[in-house]
């Protein structure tokens, strides 16, 4: 049976496994699109290791976040809001609701509230919790404020609805709306008496915090800010007992990635001092004493990429990427095309603790096992458990997609100049005749440090399933190698459109049964820039969808989230001191030149990649007569492949779908 394009709103989405404190039972979360409501359904689920089974534990659709209480029965939860709750929410007031519900079975009940909307929430004892959450100093909040305040507040608030005040870059973020003055604070909330007290101040945003194993210390990965939030941030110590915090960690500008306590005296930490490569600099461990004050990097000569990148369209929900356990750092490394569990001890010695190829998307360890949400090959995410070498795939939540055609990927590698060697991969048509002749699709990933993988990604199946050949692979400027392999700083749509371009004559050549003629080229973000640079510079592609894309580096650098550090960073200049080669490597220069049908898939609330790119590049389209169409989502943001609402996915395929058909295969396929 073949995959259908709306087959994905069936999928299960795993995310967030995190290990009772005694190692008895594993709690995660399962994820679900209902497109009904146009929205996602989020539940916890129990998995029990001594006999291997795993349920549902709550089913109010809404339970996304969680942590285990310290008894290890319970599980506390923000939860479902009453409908007096929900019109206090339209007011304006935020608080967050919490629930605890037992493993055992029974309802969950409502445990406490925090009269804030919280980010983040640790158990300190059975009553003193840390928690934080978005702070804004212009903004009053509404609990400390007596009835008649309260009612002035809530007039001004809503006079103030059709305006935003900027004070400040970044102004918006993706998926946050606008933020201009908000910081992340820190807070300690004492649940039996309802009392709580702020323990940064307001210029401080808290990026993470974690605990010392004695729970009297935490240490804060933030920066303070005013005017400009610069790209280095700082570590500090907070001690519990007497409220003080303190910078520790390397003076000169440094960008911390995860800090926390190996021992309770001794901070472990990742990150970069940008020297060498910039912001895209592989991070490296160190260790702070915190008696001596002395720092000492581990991992000298370490160069690997320390999260996953792989990348897919079939999850949703995140979970960390390094966590202490039993002495050690847990971290995720990219490494070629998959990623992989590591750990690292005092002495800075790693080991790789998972081996197979794909990818892992999120893990916790107890003891010496672990268990991980993770993609094998042609499955989605399922739960699976270490235990020694022994692998085991734990749960089947997704089972039912094998039964589905699936177009394996055939690797393709490609020497596209000295010591360049470029990994990809070709899907055949699940169809496929020998000799007949297909259309094929060119997809870029995003990043550009990223990477492909040899793991399930719907889109790219379902146009295995629709006829295509699909193609893709990782340029230099990709994840997975090293830093050098990585760096295209100033270099964007020059060796990385060479390799693309020889990438696609190789895979031409070794297939005869893809018709030169009927090649389609698509990519987002990154990929759609490389996408708006194709156009401008081949006509060898017969049609070209530009998704979330980059068009003109100089509105890029003044209008988005990112943008002031980032265009600096890896294109080397600013509209000031480099105007001309921010437009020399700007797509948006030579659209005069293209000739290509072009669809643009843009959102109007991505500040990553913002929408004025996209209809700079429309625009220019039309202007010199080129067949252009522009499909703007609303409401959504840089994340719309991802994890847009579901009736918005559909009709995103639908378009580059449809876009596709009508100029590869000469037909309007609805």
């Amino acid at each position: 049976m073949k995959l259908k394009l709306d087959e994905f709103t069936q999928y299960k989405f795993l995310s967030h496994p995190t290990y009772s404190p005694n190692g008895a039972h594993v709690c995660f979360v399962v994820h679900a699109a209902d497109v009904e409501e146009n929205t996602y359904q989020s539940h916890l689920w129990i998995y029990q290791p001594a006999d291997d089974t795993y349920w549902q534990l709550t089913a109010a659709d809404n339970e996304a976040a969680y942590i285990w209480l310290q008894d290890s029965d319970h599980i506390l939860f923000p939860g479902a809001r009453t409908a007096k709750d929900k019109e206090k929410l339209k007011d304006g007031e935020e608080f967050t609701v919490f629930h605890s519900i037992s493993i055992r079975g029974g309802e969950a009940r409502e445990a406490f509230r925090i009269p804030f909307k919280v980010n983040q929430i640790k158990q300190l004892d059975g009553n003193t919790y840390l928690f934080s959450t978005t702070f804004n100093p212009n903004k009053s909040a509404l609990h400390t404020l007596t009835p008649a305040e309260k009612t002035e507040e809530l007039k001004r608030r809503q006079g103030e609805k059709d305006y935003e005040v900027l004070e400040e870059i970044p102004y918006w973020g993706n998926g946050d709306g606008f933020t201009s003055g908000n910081r992340n604070r820190l807070y300690l909330f004492h649940s039996d008496t309802k009392t709580f007290e702020a323990l940064t101040d307001e210029n401080l945003d808290v990026d993470s915090f974690e605990l010392s194993p004695e729970y009297d210390k935490v240490v804060i990965v933030g920066r303070e800010f005013t005017g400009k939030m610069e790209v280095a941030n700082s570590l500090y110590l907070l001690t519990l007992k007497d409220k003080s915090l303190n910078l520790i960690g390397p003076s000169e500008p440094f960008r911390y990635g995860f800090a926390g306590f190996l021992q309770q005296d001794t901070v472990i930490f990742s990150g970069s001092d940008m020297k060498a490569y910039g912001t895209n600099e592989n991070a490296k461990f160190y260790l702070i004493d915190l008696g001596s004050g002395a720092t000492t990097c581990l991992t000298p000569d370490f160069v690997t990429s320390t999260w996953n990148s792989v990348g897919s369209d079939c999850r949703y929900g995140g979970s960390p990427a390094m966590k202490v356990r039993n002495g050690y750092l847990y971290f995720i490394t990219t490494e070629l095309d998959s990623s992989y569990v590591n750990r690292i001890d005092s002495k800075g010695y790693v080991e790789k603790i998972t081996t197979q190829s794909g990818s892992v998307d999120g893990y916790d360890v107890s003891g010496e096992e672990l268990v991980m949400v993770a993609m094998r090959g042609l499955k989605l995410q399922e739960l699976y458990r270490l235990v020694g070498t022994q692998e085991t795939q734990m749960t089947q939540l997704n089972a039912w997609v094998q039964g589905r055609a699936l177009a394996e990927l055939e690797k393709l590698s490609v020497e596209t100049a000295p010591g360049a060697q470029i990994d990809g991969w070709v899907m055949k048509p699940v169809d496929f005749e020998p000799t007949g002749q297909y259309p094929a699709i060119l997809n870029i990933h995003g990043g550009p440090k990223t990477v492909y993988g040899e793991i399930f990604v719907h889109e790219m199946q379902y146009w295995a399933n629709h006829g295509y050949f699909v193609f893709f692979c990782n340029p230099r400027g990709s994840d997975g190698k090293d830093n050098e392999f990585a760096d295209i700083r100033g270099k964007y749509g020059t060796i990385d459109y060479d390799d693309l371009m020889q990438f696609t004559d190789a895979v031409l050549a070794k297939y005869p049964s893809i018709d030169q003629t009927r090649v389609g080229v698509t990519g987002g973000s990154y990929g759609g820039f490389m996408t708006n640079w194709i156009i401008g510079h081949t006509d060898r592609f017969r049609a070209a969808a530009s998704q979330r894309s980059i068009s003109n580096w100089i509105s890029k650098f003044c209008t988005t989230d990112i943008g002031y550090y980032f265009v600096n960073d890896q294109i080397a200049g600013t509209p000031w001191g480099d105007p001309d080669k921010l437009w020399e490597q700007s797509p948006l220069k030579y659209a005069d030149r293209a000739k290509t049908p072009t669809l643009f898939i843009h959102s109007d609330e991505d500040y990553r990649c913002w929408l004025a790119e996209g209809l700079q590049m429309f625009t220019a389209l039309k202007f010199h007569g080129v067949e252009a169409r522009m499909c703007m989502f609303r409401g959504e943001n840089h994340e719309l492949s991802r994890s847009g609402k579901p009736k918005h996915r559909i009709r995103r395929l639908q378009e580059i779908t449809n876009w596709f058909d009508h100029h590869l295969k000469g037909s309007e396929d609805r």
